[in-house]
């Protein structure tokens, strides 16, 4: 059996050491926020933990709302969570537990009128301090307790064509223990150091514009994000091109739409102006997917699928924002998506059922990324995109901000001792990632209980 005994909060205030615009937004700090859930599991109490950033304008991209609004509500939606985590009744199983706290939240967010992918947002929080929590206890690794599903997944509770099926049967023998980075490049990122200014040059130890970082982590894997602005995607992306072709041998890239269209038509014109540039022929050859063009107020309409399936040379495309129901990838499919993305923001057994069903169809499971950063939310993203089979992920939390830095200095040599493969101590005295030829490795992180294996006292 397994009980929420208590829940407890905390954030860390989080600077960018440069702005990362995506979409209708420019981040530039966040709070990042540790949930911490005493849990009792078969009479033993032990401690769960989950973390993430509060990034503003993608749970809810409402441009009329501020940055603070944003926060307040991302915050409501995980106090709400805790709540219902604390008054569930003692279950079965993990998956038990989570069902039962999904659909008080589920009733809740939907009263308060809140989005399925914000409310789903609490909640995930909570599965996974559950998830870590029911590792720790058992002394069994995540991915082992999905392969042997000591969690209880059951697939058909989520996707009911599954009925008869256990995780193990989508799932390799063993999770990955190496996976590839793939960089994004934000609307404002610069592309090569001649051009930044020399006002706006970043001296803290780390890679700036994508040039660098091509040349100091290996980078073969890229995201690139569009503005919807036609002239200006196009300008930006035959400079990406020239670039990413002069320095890498052999690469691959997806391009990131961020709902800047509203209508099938208008991507389709956008997309039929790239695909006509000659500059640009050979660098889509190694085009991946284009990920969420469209709005989620219209990415699923039926106007949508009707349009998308006129629509017979269309690139592959996947959803990701529109991703905030149980049901959601198999509606994406019903209109022509290829599939949908990961994040463990929008939850994990979810992302673990999409995995299997996306499998059992023949679709696509991509891995993306929040600005995740360690010691918890990106070890514990990658344990599950490990698990999974995710070969590359979005992966940009070290770019953005100067790795663990914002943290004591002995959680992050902790983690630098505990977690050798993926973190390293910079020479200007912080931890970072460490990327090589474009991969990181995630063989401790893989062995822990999920994800990290620290003391995290130091950190909450």
């Amino acid at each position: 059996m397994i009980r929420v005994c208590s829940t407890a909060t905390h954030t860390v205030p989080m600077r960018l050491r440069m702005p990362f615009r995506y979409g209708i937004a420019t981040l530039t700090e966040l709070p990042h926020l540790f949930v911490q859930t005493q849990v009792e599991v078969d009479g033993q109490v032990v401690t769960g933990v989950a973390a993430d950033g509060l990034a503003p304008k993608w749970f809810t991209k409402q441009p009329q709302t501020s940055l603070a609004q944003d926060t307040a509500e991302l915050l409501d939606v995980v106090a709400a969570a805790c709540r219902f985590a604390e008054r569930a009744a003692p279950a079965a199983t993990v998956f038990a537990l989570w069902q039962a706290i999904y659909a008080g939240q589920a009733a809740w967010g939907q009263a308060k009128g809140y989005p399925p992918l914000l409310w789903g947002f609490g909640v995930s929080l909570i599965e996974r301090t559950l998830i870590d929590a029911w590792c720790r206890a058992t002394g069994v690794p995540f991915a082992q307790a999905v392969r042997t599903n000591t969690l209880g997944i059951r697939l058909d509770a989520i996707h009911p064509d599954l009925q008869g099926y256990a995780p193990s049967a989508f799932l390799s023998a063993q999770p990955l223990r190496s996976i590839r980075v793939r960089h994004t490049v934000g609307l404002s990122d610069p592309i090569t150091d001649a051009e930044i200014a020399e006002a706006e040059r970043l001296d803290d130890g780390l890679p700036h514009s994508l040039e660098a970082n091509i040349r100091t982590y290996g980078l073969t894997h890229f995201k690139i994000k569009l503005s919807g602005d036609g002239d200006q995607d196009l300008a930006r992306l035959i400079a990406l091109a020239q670039t990413i072709e002069r320095l890498c041998p052999t690469f691959a890239f997806t391009l990131d739409g961020n709902e800047q269209y509203h209508a099938v038509e208008t991507f389709r014109a956008a997309w039929l102006a790239i695909v006509q540039t000659p500059q640009l022929q050979n660098f889509l050859r190694h085009l991946l997917f284009v990920e969420q063009p469209l709005h989620r107020d219209v990415a699923l309409s039926e106007n949508t699928g009707a349009a998308l399936h006129a629509w017979p040379d269309r690139p592959p495309m996947i959803i990701d924002e529109s991703d905030g129901e149980l049901t959601s990838v198999r509606l994406a499919g019903q209109c022509g998506y290829v599939g949908t993305s990961h994040k463990n923001c929008k939850g994990v057994f979810k992302g673990i059922a999409n995995a299997c069903w996306l499998r059992h169809t023949g679709g696509l499971l991509s891995g993306e990324d929040l600005c995740n950063v360690g010691p918890v939310a990106l070890l514990q993203d990658l344990a599950v995109v490990a698990t999974l089979g995710i070969e590359h992920v979005e992966r940009n939390g070290h770019h953005y901000l100067r790795g663990l830095s914002m943290y004591p200095s002995t959680l992050q040599h902790q983690v630098v001792v505990q977690h050798a493969d993926i973190y390293r101590w910079h020479g200007q005295n912080f931890a970072t990632l460490t990327v090589s030829d474009g991969v990181v490795d995630v063989g401790t992180v893989v062995n822990a209980p999920f994800g990290y294996n620290l003391d995290l006292e130091l950190a909450i």
